[in-house]
C-alpha cells in the first residue's frame, strides 16, 4: 500500500530486496521516501577527456528519490555525515536548506527535479524528483492495459502495439533481460498508434549487455511517455524513430556506458520533450536523419534540467541524411557540463539540409565549451557530400560561470556547403556580454549577428 500524509505527499515504498542509498534519507512530511540508486561514471572531468566511456569499475552509484505533491511539503534529508555545506540545483528553484548536524530541511511547492549536492560532492548527489499527483490510473484489469504493479518484474522484450497503455507503478521495477532469440530488441517497443507508457516506476537496463538494448523504443504514432524512471540502458536510453506526434513528459534518465544518449529523436515529425531530468554519459537529447527515414520538423525540448557527463547537452547531429527544419530548444537548465563536447550545438557530418534551429533561455550553471555550429567531415559521416545550415538562433543563453572564450565556434565546410545566418541575442558569460571575439568563424559562414 501507499503512504500518505496530510493529503500533500503520495509515495510508493520500494521493492523488497531492491538496494537502497546508505548516504541518504528521505521524509516528505511524515512520510519516508525510499532513495534509490543509479550506476554513474565515478571519472573526474579530465579523466573523461582522456580515458573515453568507463568501464564499471570506473563508475560509482548515485542517489535518486521521488514522491507526488499536491500542494507544499516539507522534505527533511539526513546525510551520512555532518553537512559542512549545501547546494539545490537548479539554482533557479530558489532553494535554500536549513542546515542542523546531518540534517538538512527545505519547502517545496511545486513539481520539479531537484539535485542536492553535500559538501561539494557532485558525484553522490542526491536527485530529488517532485512529480505531480497521478491521475486517471490505469485499471489493471483492462484488456488494453499492461500492468506493472509493485515489485519486481523480468521481460526479454515487449512489443506494445496501437491503443495499448504500459503503467509501470510506483514501486515496480521492470528489469529487461539480457537474453531472448534478439538481444538488440528493446526492453519496450511501443509500435503503432495511440499509445501510452507511464507511471512512477523504473525500468531498468542493468542486466543488459554492452550496446545492445534501448529501454524505451517509440515507433508511430500519437505516443506518450510519462513519469517513469528509466536506468542503465545498454544503448540508446529512448529512440524515437519514423514517428509523429510523440510527447515525452517527466521522464528521468541515468545512463553511465558509452553510447547510452538520453533521448534520439529520428526521422520525427511534432515531436515534445517536457519536464524531464537526464544524466547520461553519451549525448542528452539530440536529434539524428537517417538516410531513407523521412525528414525531422517541428521538435521541441523545453523546460528539461540537464547533467551532462561527457558529449553534447542539446544538439543536432552527428549523422544528418534528410532534411531537419524547425527545431527548438527552450526553457531548459544544464546544472552541470563534464563533457568534452560543445554543450549546445549543430554538429553536421552528412549532406542533409538544416534550417531554422533555436536555443532560447538556456541557463547553464557549469560549462566548458558553449556553442557550435558545424559542417565537415567525421568518423561518423557515411556520404561524401556535405550539406547546409540556414538559420541557427542563440537567444537569451547565461551561463553563470565564466569560461575561456571562444565561446562560439562556426565552420562552414566550403562555398557550397557553408553555414548561414547564425543570430546570438542576449548571450551572457560570467556576467559578460558576446562580443565578437568571442564568436571564432571560418570563411565559409556568413550573417552572423550579435545583438545584446
Amino acid at each position: 500500500m501507499s503512504a500518505r500524509a496530510e493529503n500533500k505527499v503520495h509515495v510508493s515504498p520500494a521493492p523488497e530486496g531492491e538496494p537502497l542509498s546508505a548516504q541518504f534519507k528521505v521524509r516528505a512530511e511524515q512520510a519516508n521516501v525510499p532513495v534509490y540508486l543509479a550506476r554513474v561514471c565515478s571519472l573526474s572531468a579530465e579523466e573523461r577527456k582522456r580515458l573515453g566511456p568507463p568501464v564499471e569499475s570506473q563508475t560509482t552509484t548515485t542517489a535518486f528519490a521521488s514522491f507526488d505533491l499536491e500542494g507544499q511539503a516539507k522534505v527533511t534529508v539526513t546525510c551520512n555525515e555532518e553537512v559542512k555545506s549545501v547546494n539545490v540545483l537548479p539554482i533557479t528553484s530558489g532553494l535554500r536548506p536549513e542546515v542542523s548536524g546531518k540534517t538538512l530541511t527545505f519547502t517545496v511547492n511545486k513539481p520539479g527535479p531537484l539535485t542536492i549536492e553535500v559538501n561539494g560532492d557532485w558525484i553522490h548527489s542526491l536527485h530529488l524528483f517532485v512529480d505531480p499527483v497521478e491521475k486517471d490510473i490505469p485499471d489493471p484489469k483492462d484488456p488494453k492495459v499492461i500492468y506493472f504493479g509493485p515489485g519486481v518484474h523480468h521481460v526479454q522484450s515487449m512489443t506494445v502495439n496501437a491503443g495499448q497503455t504500459v503503467y509501470v507503478a510506483g514501486g515496480a521495477i521492470v528489469y529487461g533481460d539480457g537474453g531472448g532469440n534478439n538481444p538488440h530488441d528493446p526492453i519496450f517497443r511501443l509500435q503503432g498508434a495511440n499509445i501510452t507508457l507511464r507511471g512512477r516506476g523504473i525500468i531498468d537496463g542493468s542486466l543488459c549487455p554492452w550496446h545492445t538494448r534501448s529501454i524505451v523504443a517509440v515507433v508511430g504514432s500519437d505516443i506518450h511517455v510519462e513519469g517513469v524512471t528509466l536506468r542503465d540502458s545498454s544503448g540508446f536510453t529512448l529512440p524515437v524513430r519514423r514517428s509523429d506526434r510523440v510527447k515525452i513528459e517527466n521522464v528521468k534518465i541515468f545512463g553511465w556506458r558509452g553510447n547510452s544518449d538520453g533521448m534520439d529523436l529520428c526521422n520525427s515529425r511534432q515531436v515534445e520533450v517536457t519536464g524531464s531530468f537526464l544524466r547520461t554519459f553519451d549525448d542528452l537529447v539530440v536529434l539524428k536523419t537517417d538516410k531513407g527515414q523521412g525528414e525531422l520538423r517541428d521538435v521541441t525540448v523545453k523546460n528539461c534540467v540537464l547533467w551532462n557527463e561527457f558529449a553534447h547537452a542539446l544538439s543536432l547531429g552527428a549523422e544528418l541524411r534528410e532534411p531537419l527544419t524547425n527545431v527548438l530548444f527552450t526553457d531548459c537548465d544544464v546544472i552541470h557540463d563534464k563533457g568534452r563536447e560543445w554543450l549546445l550545438r549543430v554538429y553536421h557530418c552528412d549532406s542533409a539540409p538544416v534550417k531554422n534551429v533555436t536555443f532560447d533561455h538556456i541557463r547553464i550553471e557549469e560549462a566548458r565549451r558553449l556553442m557550435s555550429v558545424w559542417i565537415g567531415k567525421a568518423v561518423w559521416s557515411k556520404e561524401s557530400e556535405r550539406g547546409h545550415i540556414d538559420g541557427v538562433t542563440f537567444k537569451n543563453i547565461e551561463s553563470v560561470t565564466p569560461i575561456s572564450s571562444p565561446y562560439a565556434d562556426l565552420v562552414g565546410f566550403d562555398a557550397d556547403h557553408a553555414v548561414h545566418d547564425v543570430h546570438f541575442e542576449h548571450v551572457i558569460v560570467g556576467q559578460r556580454e558576446l562580443k565578437p571575439s568571442d564568436v571564432r568563424q571560418n570563411a565559409f559562414v556568413s550573417g552572423v549577428t550579435i545583438a545584446p
